[in-house]
C-alpha cells in the first residue's frame, strides 16, 4: 500500500467527520479530558480506541512492544506523570493481547540482537517468576497466552511501585489500575487483574515521605 493512500484517506475521513458534525474538530481542539490511560502493545491489530469504542479525546494512549512498564523508561513515565498529575485520569489500563509477537519471542532462546534482546529481557524476567507454572504447560500456544496474562499482571504491579501512582493514591485516591488481555480471534477483552488505590505492596517498594 503506497503511503500516499494514507494522506488521501485522511482527507476523506476529515471531510466525513465535518459532514456529520461541523464542530467536530473545533471541539477536539479545545478539549482533552480523558478518564483513561491505556498502556498497550504496539501491534497494529490492537488499536485502543477501535476495540473499546471510544472517541478521540476519551482515552490517553501509550504503546510499546508487549505493553511493558519499565522503571527506567522515561518515555512511559512521562506519559504516566502527565496523565495522572495533569489530566487527572481515573483509570490506568495495561492491555496485552493473545498471540503477542513480543511474548512469543521472549519465550525462545533466539538472539534478536542488542536492542530487542534488552527489551525482551523484561518479559523473560516475568517468565522466571512463574517458571514452574509455565513449564508445566506443554501446548505452546497455551503457554504463550498464559505468559501474556501474567505479563499484564506484572506490569500493573510495576505501575503500583512508581511514586507517581503512590502519590496519587495517597492524596487523590486514584487511579484504579487494570490488567486486561484482548483476544485477536474474537475481539473480546478479558479482565485479568485489578488494583484499587492504596493497595498494600511489599514494604520495600512503598514510599513513606510522599
Amino acid at each position: 500500500m503506497p503511503y500516499e493512500k494514507l494522506l488521501h484517506d485522511n482527507k476523506a475521513w476529515a471531510k466525513e467527520m465535518v459532514q456529520d458534525n461541523p464542530d467536530y474538530f473545533k471541539r477536539l481542539a479545545q478539549l482533552q479530558t480523558p478518564e483513561f490511560l491505556w498502556i498497550g502493545c504496539s501491534d497494529s491489530r490492537v488499536p485502543a480506541d477501535r476495540i473499546t469504542g471510544t472517541q478521540p479525546g476519551e482515552i490517553f494512549v501509550h504503546r510499546n512492544i508487549a505493553n511493558l512498564v519499565i522503571h527506567t523508561d522515561v518515555n512511559l513515565l512521562s506519559v504516566l506523570d502527565f496523565a495522572v498529575n495533569h489530566l487527572k485520569i481515573k483509570h490506568v489500563i495495561v492491555c496485552g493481547h493473545y498471540g503477542c509477537g513480543g511474548i512469543k519471542a521472549a519465550i525462545t532462546n533466539h538472539d534478536y540482537k542488542y536492542i530487542l534482546n534488552m527489551w525482551l529481557r523484561n518479559i523473560k524476567d516475568v517468565y522466571l517468576l512463574y517458571k514452574d507454572e509455565l513449564d508445566a504447560i506443554k501446548d505452546e500456544e497455551q503457554k504463550t497466552n498464559r505468559l501474556v496474562e501474567l505479563n499484564v499482571k506484572e506490569q500493573v504491579l510495576r505501575l503500583a511501585k512508581t511514586s507517581i501512582i503512590q502519590r496519587a493514591w495517597k492524596y487523590d485516591n486514584r487511579p484504579m489500575l487494570h490488567g486486561w488481555v484482548y483476544g485477536l480471534k474474537d475481539g473480546i477483552i478479558k479482565t485479568i487483574f485489578d488494583m484499587q488505590p492504596g493497595t498494600a505492596l511489599d514494604s520495600i517498594y512503598e514510599y513513606d515521605d510522599l
